[in-house]
């Protein structure tokens, strides 16, 4: 277990009083980092001024109060401070013996930190000084100048000392630095790398490999050539060769023996022409490439969206009014080939109204399309699809507790579900059994679809993940997509689904959302709203020949003054997008009278935000539609 900071603090403390020198460290502020407790005993320090963050400038007034300095003249004390601050502040290594006032001899020697600030440490020498007055005293027999010569040897091998200290400390934090540094260049996801004038490498991380795989790691003393390969080098020598001229520079190649992107920086260093060497940072750029172009193709695809549901607004509005001005001539008794040539115009119209929807859903994924769904005519519909697929032994018994009413559902992702569900329970009963298919209302919430098998049922890892894509009990024969592909359909229209085991075998059961489909409109006064006049007026004509009568409007703000001043309007009919801010769904979503039926008709893609939204306030109907296309829309028989 790491010790806690304040463990750590306490034994350096400890141990930093166990020295017989006393020492004090100051920060670049002068401010005191650590000072200990023969420091405070040999200048009597009060504990105040020994606390991290005493300041230097009142350490060295008390110590002049004190009479440390001997007498200092009060009024240059101000000055003698400034002096000692504005020394440290351009603190140098030193090393000084002085006499205190006290008559005891201390050395002090300081030395700068590589993180700012300084340590100084102070020794009482008064005993080899005493020793050095001795020595003067008893040997009268030596010369003045060997006297003189031995003080002066003794003080600098205390000085050499201190000095041999202090660059053991600083070798020390070279050191580190440089193991520091190699690590961080080991650790880099890059080759780093310096390249002398003769084109060998003179330092390398050991990440080439990574790189470029295949490559050596051990590079150092290698030449460029023989350690990148040759198709590498190739492609990089240009660049190269100019940085070895002075010119940087930042490209990328493809490596095609290892398939791989590269992206390569070459910096050349400060020497002159003939001595320049050129730094080198190299990283696969592979998956970044692979990225960004996916990036490109996905910018490109939104642009293509964007561009494609605006020309989809205007042309499924052409479309609509030629649907609209052709059906009616086909109407009319016209001479000669006339009929044939509006039918073959009615069908290329149609034929643009198809090409509008696969655009859409290139652009965009799949949305459920969900229609007013006869659920008796549907089943039977299924029976008949489904029953071919089964083995003479399987009997599929279908029961239809859904009262005779019309849901909206997505009829051909409901049919491919089924299918899936029903192929599953014959392959688990193992070509003789009973396939029972139940669907009814749930709490007139729900239109619940249940399919049972007489077969082994789901085992206990089935039940687990049998909704998991290519999660498979057949083996070979299974892609292990059908029950993941129902899960997502069904999820997609908000609905749910559980499997389980009964009695008898597996179970899946099935719930969709309940979307009842509107009851047909009588005809009345209708509302309708289109900003473009030309597709209004043609609009209008299909709503009077079903027998409403119509008001207009091209805006919603001019929709809800007439849905104020005319109390008796039973139908609203509103394209979309219109004219200002506001757009048909806001105009769906402001009607609180349930009594008006509202509807919303739109040339937007059905993956359009809000197209989605339209769909769950109001029915939809896609432009371009004809006369009998909107008549089935507000009718539905």
């Amino acid at each position: 277990m790491q010790p806690s900071a304040r463990k750590i603090q306490d034994m350096t403390a400890a141990g930093l009083n166990l020295i017989k020198q006393a020492l004090s460290i100051y920060d670049s502020d002068l401010k005191l980092v650590v000072a200990n407790a023969r420091f405070r005993e040999m200048f009597s320090i009060p504990r105040a001024l020994i606390q991290p963050g005493a300041d230097f400038s009142d350490t060295i007034r008390f110590l002049i109060e004190n009479g440390e300095y001997g007498h200092v003249p009060e009024d240059i004390v101000e000055e003698f401070i400034a002096e000692r601050v504005e020394r440290a502040r351009a603190f140098e290594p030193h090393y000084f013996e002085r006499e205190r006032a006290d008559g005891r001899w201390i050395s002090v020697e300081g030395s700068p930190l590589p993180q700012g600030g300084w340590v100084a440490v102070y020794t009482d020498i008064t005993s080899t000084k005493r020793q050095e007055a001795l020595l003067r005293s008893r040997s009268e027999e030596l010369s003045d100048q060997v006297l003189k010569h031995a003080e002066e040897l003794s003080a600098t091998n205390r000085e050499l000392e201190a000095t041999v200290q202090t660059l053991e400390e600083v070798k020390r934090q070279l050191t580190e630095s440089e193991a520091r540094m190699r690590l961080t260049a080991e650790m880099m996801p890059a080759h780093i790398a310096h390249l002398g004038p003769d084109r060998l490498y003179t330092y390398s991380n050991r990440r080439l490999s990574a790189v470029i795989p295949g490559r050596p790691s051990d590079i150092v003393g290698m030449h460029a050539r023989d350690a990148l390969g040759e198709s590498a080098f190739t492609a990089i020598e240009p660049y190269m060769e100019r940085a070895f001229r002075g010119k940087a520079s930042v490209f990328e190649f493809n490596e095609h023996p290892s398939t791989r992107r590269i992206r390569v920086a070459f910096t050349p260093d400060d020497a002159s022409d003939d001595m320049r060497g050129v730094y080198v940072l190299s990283m696969d750029v592979t998956e970044e490439t692979q990225a960004r172009v996916a990036l490109q193709q996905t910018r490109r695809r939104e642009i293509a969206a964007q561009m494609t549901s605006g020309l989809a607004h205007d042309f499924s509005n052409l479309l609509t009014i030629i649907l609209g001005t052709q059906g009616k001539l086909s109407k009319i008794d016209l001479p000669g080939d006339a009929p044939e040539l509006v039918e073959a115009t009615l069908g290329a119209a149609r034929r643009g109204g198809k090409l509008l929807d696969q655009l859409a859903n290139v652009t965009g994924p799949r949305v459920p399309h969900l229609e007013p769904t006869d659920m008796r005519k549907f089943l039977a519909d299924l029976e008949t699809l489904a029953r071919p697929t089964l083995d003479g032994a399987v009997t599929l018994i279908i029961e239809n507790n859904i009262p005779d009413e019309t849901v909206m559902l997505d009829t051909a992702m409901l049919q491919d579900s089924l299918v899936n569900l029903l192929l599953n329970a014959r392959d688990a009963c193992g070509g003789d059994g009973t396939i029972l298919l139940i669907a009814e209302l749930v709490q007139n919430t729900w239109v619940q679809f249940t399919v049972r098998d007489t077969g082994t049922g789901f085992s206990d890892e089935a039940l687990m993940r049998a909704l998991d894509p290519f999660f498979t009990t057949k083996g070979s024969d299974g892609s292990g997509l059908g029950l993941a592909m129902v899960y997502d359909m069904t999820k997609l229209v908000g609905g749910d689904i559980k499997i389980g085991n009964t009695g008898t075998g597996g179970q899946v059961r099935m719930r969709l959302p309940l979307r009842r489909a509107m009851q047909g409109t009588a005809p009345g006064l209708a509302l309708l709203v289109e900003d473009n006049p030309d597709l209004r007026g043609l609009i209008r004509d299909m709503l009077t020949d079903m027998q409403h009568t119509v008001i207009e409007a091209a805006s919603v703000e001019e929709a809800h003054i007439l849905l104020e001043q005319v109390p008796d309007i039973t139908l609203v009919l509103s394209d979309i997008s219109l004219e200002g801010e506001a757009t048909g769904v806001d105009l769906v979503r402001s009607l609180r009278n349930d009594a008006i039926p509202a509807y919303l008709m739109t040339s937007l893609p059905v993956s359009d935000p809000l197209y989605i939204e339209g769909a769950s306030r109001a029915p939809v109907l896609s432009k371009p539609f004809t006369g009998d296309q909107l008549d089935q829309f507000l009718h539905p028989k």
